[in-house]
């Protein structure tokens, strides 16, 4: 194992990762592991076995890499995501702070892909925001906006926009639920009028409809 010390300028990111300069220290990479040139990691990250970042990736602060993992040029992944082994980020892809991604589940960014026509020209962006989770075997179709906090059951197929905190399953997935920021669902419809205190944080979420949210007064007294 082998540890390195960066200390070059990171560039801007399209929202706030919390990244110290001065702090980009302890980044440990394994030796079989391959870093191009240029690729921007955060302090305290851990690259593992096998694992190949392109020179134009950015990658925040403890962010975690498992075996066999591949991060493309145009990708920018935030502090704390965690990605479980055999996991390709292809470009266009942008995961917000403490993504979680499961084992071998799947990122596209061509939509009607032919091996025999070049698209590399239409690229379709996709968005995983903060805190969501994309379950083992998922299958994530480009172009789409994960919401924050939302969660991908194990095999299921994204082919379109997912709201916060939305639980997802199947093929094509739907919609089954609601996941609270702790992990675990929460016991409302998924349209209608209700309110839910996660007995673990004190968090305060409101259904107005088909939209859940934290009450701004976040908690009861």
């Amino acid at each position: 194992m082998q540890h390195i010390y960066l200390h070059e300028t990171i560039k801007p990111f399209p929202f706030h990762l919390s990244i110290n300069t001065a702090e980009m220290t302890n980044i440990t990479i394994h030796s079989t592991a391959i870093v191009d040139e240029g690729a921007q990691i955060g302090e305290g990250s851990r690259i593992w076995h096998w694992v190949h970042i392109c020179g134009g990736a950015r990658v925040g602060k403890g962010v975690s890499l498992g075996q066999n993992v591949f991060v493309g040029n145009n990708v920018v992944i935030a502090d704390h995501c965690k990605i479980q082994n055999n996991v390709s980020v292809y470009d266009n892809v942008t995961l917000e702070e403490g993504v979680f991604c499961g084992p071998s589940m799947v990122f596209t960014n061509v939509y009607n892909p032919r091996s025999l026509i070049e698209r590399k020209c239409e690229y379709r962006n996709t968005l995983v925001k903060k805190g969501a989770t994309l379950g083992a075997n998922c299958t994530i179709v480009c172009g789409v906006t994960i919401g924050e906090y939302a969660f991908i059951g194990a095999g299921a197929v994204i082919n379109k926009d997912v709201k916060p905190y939305a639980l997802m399953v199947g093929i094509p997935a739907k919609q089954i639920g609601w996941m609270s920021e702790y992990g675990e669902q929460i016991p409302l419809p998924i349209k209608g009028q209700g309110d839910f205190i996660c007995p673990h944080t004190g968090s305060h979420y409101e259904l107005n409809i088909d939209t859940l949210k934290i009450s701004d007064a976040n908690n009861y007294d």
